[in-house]
């Protein structure tokens, strides 16, 4: 995996640049060197992390505490409002400042594209950008290995402490890594890759209407869905404190390589496609895709929100009438509304904008379609992973509510 990771994200950058664009199959060519390595996009890396450094160290106006850790210590974490915007029973400690960090980039490339910035640029320099993303990852994560040496045991992770040493870089030997309060997980987590991930698509949207005089359609829709996505991610930030990533996972390769290059190398894989291989896409089929979105995200905002409403307040009237199961932690298992339909519905609503993302691609070819085979993967495994915890924890109660929740991600089907 440390190996087959990095060259499949090479590969698909590849393959979105070339004439055939083949999913399957080799390279069209192999970069040298040269075409690899710049001195100047590592300076450009190095600026935009610290700006998002930056950013994440700004005044929090809340700060969060997570689950209970092994010691029965719990970590604080800084979430700030979004500055009041009149959103109708949204309160200002609903959102984060992940968000505020989205629109002050934003801000920032505007000011900067109005002064020159040459944003259209940036689709030349993503194999050099991923490259040294690629490396710095691996140095980051040696680094992080180090720092865990030295954590005490209270501090590792689950499953990385095995004594292998590949095993445990790989997945991250220390749950939480912090240097004083700055905790690199939870920074990397939704920071650098996610807003990294809507500036190349922007700039891939800046590319092509330089190249055709506007952006296309497909395009725009592309990049409007994957804004949405990155947007709800950012302003429910402080739910990511109760995700596997956080509670369960070290933090290693596998996360620092795939928060910081995985993602925005990978998930704009639909837009680099359209740059190269323009489809055509009319109006009735744009809105037909736009309202497969709409179905994939109102089941995901729905889910997640019932969820967390739940886990911060179950009496709450949005969720005090939903019947759930006693266990013997004294936590409760929702068995009704969304989590009564299947047992991850929000991984349901995840796939659905998945397919909804790729689709402005046309049928033509399998490459643009790589992100929903992929996330299909990869959330069926996680669901095991999910489904073997939560057995562990909850017991009977588990295996009761599997009992009346017998579908785990699509209803009738699996």
């Amino acid at each position: 995996m440390l190996l087959l990771l990095p060259a499949t994200m090479f590969h698909l950058l590849l393959a979105a640049r070339s004439g055939p664009a083949r999913l399957l199959g080799p390279p069209a060519y192999l970069p040298g060197l040269e075409e690899l390595w710049s001195p100047r996009v590592l300076l450009l890396l190095f600026i935009w992390l610290g700006l998002q450094v930056a950013l994440y160290l700004l005044p929090a106006r809340k700060v969060a505490e997570g689950l209970e850790l092994k010691d029965k210590s719990r970590l604080r974490y800084p979430i700030n409002g979004a500055w009041g915007f009149p959103i109708p029973s949204l309160s200002l400690s609903d959102t984060g400042w992940g968000f505020q960090a989205l629109v002050l980039t934003a801000v920032l490339v505007g000011l900067g594209v109005s002064a020159g910035l040459p944003l259209g640029a940036l689709p030349g320099m993503l194999l050099p950008m991923a490259f040294a993303t690629t490396l710095t990852s691996f140095i980051f994560s040696l680094l992080l290995y180090a720092k865990a040496l030295a954590a005490p045991v209270s501090a590792l992770a689950p499953g990385g402490n095995s004594g292998n040493h590949i095993y445990d870089f790989f997945l991250g030997r220390e749950l939480n890594p912090r240097l004083g309060s700055f905790d690199f997980k939870y920074f990397c987590e939704l920071r650098p890759g996610l807003i990294g991930w809507v500036i190349i698509n922007l700039a891939l949207l800046m590319q092509e209407a330089e190249l055709r005089g506007s952006p296309s359609l497909a395009m725009c829709l592309v990049n409007g869905f994957q804004l949405l996505y990155v947007g709800d991610a950012l302003w429910y930030e402080e739910s990511v404190l109760t995700t596997m990533d956080i509670i369960h996972d070290g933090f290693g390769f596998m996360l620092a390589f795939g928060d910081l290059a995985w993602v925005p190398f990978t998930y704009s894989l639909q837009a680099q496609f359209l740059l190269y291989h323009p489809q055509p896409l009319g109006l009735p089929m744009a809105l037909l895709i736009c309202f497969i979105k709409a179905i994939g995200y109102y089941i995901f905002r729905g889910a997640n929100s019932q969820k967390n409403t739940f886990r911060k307040n179950p009496s709450d009237p949005s969720v005090a009438g939903l019947e759930t199961i006693p266990t013997a932690t004294g936590r409760q298992l929702l068995v009704s509304g969304w989590w009564g339909m299947v047992r991850h519905p929000n991984y349901l609503g995840d796939l659905i904008m998945a397919l909804a993302w790729s689709l402005p691609c046309g049928i033509s070819h399998l490459l643009p379609y790589f992100y929903l085979l992929y996330f299909t993967a990869l959330l069926v495994h996680r669901e095991a992973r999910d489904e073997q915890q939560c057995l562990r924890k909850y017991g009977r109660a588990w295996q009761e509510y599997c009992k009346r929740v017998p579908y785990r991600i699509l209803p009738y089907v699996y």
